[in-house]
């Protein structure tokens, strides 16, 4: 059986509990013939958090990790932190293996849902971010968007204690103000993807949407014999 790689490169030291052990993990166990191996360099996001947004000797160190991805071996290469999204499209134009970012499809599901759209945040440098991404989606798709911008960064400093509960109540309170003015909510940070709430209008949220976009590319890959 051929087997496909996935590299995942995180930016935060707690990618284990965010994104592997919720996302990886169960997405492994439904594709056998699938790996996964894990590139962290949590410099990146301190850095954006320092400078208001992903510098370009950011951006430019993510592109060494692709690279690093494809001499490991890798088949497809997702970018799991909403900050430094851009680096995803760089990558694009001279990589050899496919290369994403894991709110890319959330994006593209967002400007099919409406044409108002709220986003919320916990991390200052995520917003801006996630809004090129959906005007970016939005201009590939040939429509207009209008977005609206709600960030905790309060919830962001429990959630680094460890107080899950208190960081979960004051992101559903954003999330239940901002749906009184838009068609759908975007939740673009991985940090955000467990949080289960209900609003009057669709949440999206990163996590399966991306390791399904993973999915369809390694599908399409020629992958490699098994060790």
């Amino acid at each position: 059986m051929a087997v496909k790689t996935l590299a995942l490169i995180h930016t935060v030291s707690w990618y284990q509990k965010v994104i592997n052990a919720p996302f990886a993990e169960p997405w492994l166990k439904a594709n056998p013939n699938f790996r996964v191996f894990n590139i962290m360099d949590d410099s990146l996001l301190h850095e954006s958090l320092v400078h208001g947004s992903a510098t370009p000797a950011v951006l430019k160190r993510l592109q060494f990790y692709v690279l690093a991805a494809e001499s490991m071996g890798a088949d497809v290469a997702m970018i799991t932190c909403t900050t430094v999204g851009e680096a995803s499209r760089i990558a694009r134009r001279y990589a050899s293996i496919p290369v994403f970012n894991i709110d890319e499809p959330m994006a593209h599901e967002a400007v099919r849902l409406g044409r108002k759209m709220g986003i919320v945040a916990t991390v200052p440098t995520s917003p801006a971010a996630t809004q090129r991404l959906l005007e970016h989606a939005a201009s590939e798709a040939g429509v207009s968007i209008d977005v609206r911008i709600a960030v905790n960064q309060q919830a962001f400093d429990y959630l680094q204690k460890g107080d899950v509960a208190r960081h979960d109540e004051l992101v559903k309170e954003e999330m239940d103000r901002l749906a009184k003015e838009v068609d759908v909510l975007v939740l673009g940070q991985i940090s955000l993807a467990q949080v289960q709430h209900q609003t009057r209008v669709p949440i999206l949220q990163v996590g399966h949407s991306g390791f399904a976009e993973a999915k369809r590319l390694l599908d399409l890959a020629p992958g490699r014999p098994a060790d």
